[in-house]
């Protein structure tokens, strides 16, 4: 086997949530790499299309799918060799903008963004992120005010130093047992730190635009999201936090992005159907022939019937 190159190690690549964030979790290089975070582009911008119903040569990074069409129907398969990368810079109000994964109509412009952050330790420096968490929401939103803006967070579950240590020798410890106490996400109860309660009640506060109307500095969705660094449910997210009922868990974050892009670019403007109706999937396509979305953490989108 051949080593990959740099360019097909950083192009987008098939992965579940619970891979993209296991990447996460165990990476233990320079967070300035991005590659801590970009497994997670590339799940937002391959799951767009599988669930979300866009095409792949509609997103930046370039899924890697190809589609074929004959009749009504769309047929997608697999093909790494179209997928790419690279990210899309969008014109801003006051400057432009290189945004994760984006999703571009012709002739409309860009019709829905995600950007995915996360941290690794140093969590009482999380309000610092709020100056540049609004600014760039509202960058975004003066030029393209119909545009669906997703803002995904995910921060390492790493627990109090005491309880890592103890669970075993220090060459099996997790990253996270290398930590200082300012890397600490959760306290020996279970608890979130302060700090991650406090950004908590912020984001909540940037999240539920609903209308083009309203606030440029709010998203249409934000999640929150924990995950666990253990050796046993490593990549997992956590069940404790978010609480079930805020607006901020990550199992509502897409579902919300669909309804909004739908309220905007298809239910608001039908002469527009034709470009902006989301694709649903033949079941005879190469790609499930393949077995390649048996164990993904959501549903493709299929059509009911041939």
């Amino acid at each position: 086997m051949t080593a990959q190159s740099s360019g097909e190690q950083n192009a987008c690549q098939m992965l579940s949530g619970p891979a993209a964030l296991k990447r996460f979790a165990d990476f233990d290089g320079a967070t300035q790499s991005q590659q801590h975070i970009k497994p997670l582009h590339w799940y937002v911008a391959c799951r767009l299309v599988l669930e979300g119903g866009f095409l792949p040569d509609e997103i930046t990074p370039r899924p890697p799918f190809a589609v074929t069409r004959k009749g009504g129907s769309f047929r997608i398969s697999h093909d790494p060799q179209r997928a790419t990368g690279n990210e899309a810079t969008i014109l801003g109000g006051l400057k432009t903008k290189n945004v994760d994964v984006v999703v571009t109509k012709a002739g409309i412009g860009p019709v829905l963004a995600v950007s995915c952050k996360g941290m690794t330790g140093a969590f009482r420096n999380l309000t610092n992120r709020m100056e540049e968490t609004i600014g760039e929401c509202t960058n975004l939103h003066i030029t393209y005010p119909a545009m669906v803006f997703g803002y995904m967070f995910v921060i390492r579950a790493n627990r109090q130093l005491e309880e890592i240590t103890s669970e075993g020798g220090a060459e099996n410890l997790p990253p996270a047992a290398k930590l200082t106490a300012n890397d600490i996400a959760i306290k020996r109860g279970g608890e979130p730190v302060e700090s991650i309660i406090r950004f908590h009640a912020a984001l909540r506060d940037l999240t539920g635009r609903r209308g083009i109307r309203n606030d440029v500095s709010r998203y249409e969705a934000v999640a929150l999201a924990m995950v666990e660094t253990d050796a046993v449910s490593s990549g997992a997210l956590s069940l404790a936090f978010p609480a079930i009922d805020s607006p901020l868990r990550f199992e509502q974050f897409f579902k919300t992005l669909y309804l909004r892009y739908d309220e905007r670019y298809v239910y608001s403007a039908p002469d527009l159907k034709p470009v902006t109706n989301r694709k649903v999937w033949s079941k005879d396509s190469p790609v499930f022939e393949m077995g390649l979305c048996e164990g993904l953490d959501y549903e493709v989108r299929v059509s009911a019937e041939e």
